[in-house]
């Protein structure tokens, strides 16, 4: 098949949690999804999904009643393990991992790029950092990636379907979020969204088409789409010729970080790049960062030492927590606690 190299924040993520505790594709209108489905599965009639938009507009997902959720209690969190679902042989597993004592927390989704896994989710340690400070957090994985990828031939992975991740994984950033509003436990008017790699670049492509996404934080987008096929060494040797031609390049043109950058709506956003993580060539990042809309908080790491100490605990969410503590109240109601107060309420 092909052995993709992990990016360097993957394996500091998974370094720093083991420490802890440890065939071408038409655009346009698409049947959802290819991978084998159960034919007696008859939930998902009338589901299309269009690949060459981020935006939900133009596809039609029907979501169904969820799995679970299974609840593992601790003592200062719970963590509630979902399956959902929104098109034909794609179940999603959810991670909901909730503060207790605090009343609708703010919620930040997490989003890691290809090919991590959730094993994150399932560290203790990381579940506690990710909520000690009275927010919410949600993960889920990315398609083709981890428990997603099945019944499809092995040629066909998250490189080579890459307009079909993309675009899908963005629907599914939107689909998580209108579940999550529908609980009526989380304060979904305070979402914020933390992605890294591929992650980063679906979390831009989300952020530009659904302004739910209040607070964007994203490391080392993939984007620039004919460089980075063409110089990436995450790209195997073996199948670049197939990812530089023109068609390959077209479809994934729709989908083009660079391109959506300027049209996130979050209110604020931050892009953290590595100078040594070399996934992404040098010209990308620079074009990425070129890119960038006005107000955007530009980070750059130089050295591994540097992104260590920011990313203490392999979490970085203090900037992302109080970009979602100083938004203002949406609809202020006479003798409402305030989001600080709230947070601070029986803790």
């Amino acid at each position: 098949m092909y052995s993709p190299r992990l990016s360097i924040f993957i394996r500091t993520l998974a370094l720093g949690v083991a420490l802890l505790s440890l065939a071408p594709i038409a655009l346009g209108q698409l049947r959802a999804s290819p991978p084998i489905a159960d034919p007696n599965d008859t939930r998902f009639p009338g589901v299309t999904e269009d690949w060459s938009s981020p935006a939900l507009s133009s596809s039609h997902l029907k979501p169904v009643t969820p799995v679970g959720p299974f609840v593992d209690e601790h003592p200062g969190y719970t963590v509630e393990l979902l399956q959902l679902q929104w098109r034909w042989g794609d179940p999603l597993d959810l991670y909901v991992m909730k503060p207790k004592g605090v009343k609708k927390p703010p919620v930040i989704l997490h989003l890691y790029g290809y090919p991590a896994d959730t094993d994150a989710f399932k560290s203790e340690i990381f579940q506690s950092a990710l909520t000690k400070d009275g927010f919410a957090a949600v993960g889920f994985v990315s398609a083709l990636t981890g428990h997603r990828y099945h019944d499809r031939p092995m040629k066909e992975w998250f490189l080579s379907e890459l307009q079909e991740c993309l675009a899908t994984s963005a629907h599914d950033v939107q689909m998580v979020l209108t579940y999550l509003t529908a609980r009526g436990d989380l304060d979904t008017s305070r979402v914020g969204m933390f992605g890294q790699g591929s992650g980063a670049s679906i979390a831009i492509l989300a952020s530009a088409v659904d302004p739910r996404i209040k607070v964007l934080d994203v490391l080392d987008p993939w984007g620039d789409w004919p460089i980075w096929m063409a110089t990436s060494p995450f790209v195997p040797q073996d199948e670049r010729a197939e990812y530089v031609k023109p068609e390959f390049l077209k479809r994934a043109a729709a989908l083009e970080p660079v391109e959506w950058l300027p049209k996130i709506q979050a209110k604020e956003f931050r892009l953290q790049q590595t100078t040594f993580e070399s996934d992404t060539p040098k010209p990308a990042k620079e074009k990425l960062r070129a890119a960038v809309p006005a107000g955007t908080t530009v980070v750059l790491y130089k050295t591994l030492q540097e992104f260590n100490t920011s990313f203490h605990n392999s979490t970085n969410l203090e900037w992302i927590q109080h970009e979602l503590q100083s938004l203002p109240e949406p609809q202020a109601v006479a003798g409402a606690a305030s989001l600080p107060e709230r947070l601070q309420k029986e803790k």
